[in-house]
């Protein structure tokens, strides 16, 4: 039997075999290539609060390497976390000026709805449904930590809530594609929130109708966790028409 020999790659006078000289390689890759989830995360995570709360305003300029110092996080999951920044319409990445901010406005704002509408009436229901015991005892916490937040005025605590809120929604609807839709959404939305919300938006009134979908979805009230949720949307779409009287 003729015997096949390892395929060999030329460097220099002697041949390395194909195998060793990849396996090598791949020794001598950096490890910065491969970002660390956990540290992506916790980028994302930041910026992102930081950019719907306004700590980074529209338009402003957002350095890798001063966010990576400022973070204490390295370049490569900073990078990583713009990119998922980018992909939910929160930073806009033009070449030869750099990262910015995305701006705010009412016509995005406005079509965001259009189809929040739909897909937050069906995942409302689909988690009333489909929500497992421990998720329902987590829709009523939420409810109740946002009627404490309302009832002291914390905008900060009800914005972190409202974002537990729609994780939630997404992850007991168990449909991961209406998720991926949403997901794409929500940082939009509450940045056109916090951005009007002292002039015209009634924070007690928006936490009660929050709450009510998430006590209809803990009780697994299908129905009535879809009537909420428009009503929820209702009271989006008038707050947002109301800012037409102020300035962006």
């Amino acid at each position: 039997m003729t015997s096949i020999r390892p395929a060999t790659v030329r460097s220099g006078p002697k041949a390395v075999p194909a195998a060793r000289s990849v396996g090598k390689a791949a020794k001598q890759r950096p490890a910065q290539e491969k970002p660390d989830p956990t540290f992506t995360d916790r980028a994302y995570r930041e910026l992102e609060e930081r950019i719907v709360t306004l700590s980074l305003a529209p338009g402003a300029v957002l350095s890798e390497q001063g966010l990576s110092k400022e973070l204490d996080i390295g370049r490569t999951p900073i990078r990583e976390a713009l990119q998922r920044l980018a992909r939910d319409g929160l930073v806009v990445v033009l070449p030869r000026r750099g990262i910015l901010v995305s701006p705010i406005n009412l016509e995005t704002q406005l079509k965001v709805l259009e189809v929040r509408r739909v897909l937050e009436r069906l995942m409302a229901k689909l988690a009333a449904e489909r929500a497992s015991d421990g998720e329902r005892r987590d829709f009523a916490d939420i409810a109740k930590g946002m009627l404490a937040a309302a009832k002291a005025a914390d905008d900060r605590a009800f914005m972190r809530l409202d974002l537990r809120f729609n994780t939630m929604l997404s992850l007991a609807s168990h449909n991961e594609f209406a998720t991926r839709s949403m997901g794409l959404m929500h940082g939009l939305s509450r940045r056109f929130w916090y951005q009007h919300y002292k002039q015209t938006a009634d924070l007690p009134l928006v936490a009660k109708l929050h709450a009510r979908v998430a006590q209809a979805v803990s009780k697994g009230d299908g129905e009535g966790a879809a009537k909420a949720s428009d009503d929820l949307v209702d009271y989006i779409e008038s707050f947002a028409r109301k800012t037409l009287h102020f300035s962006f």
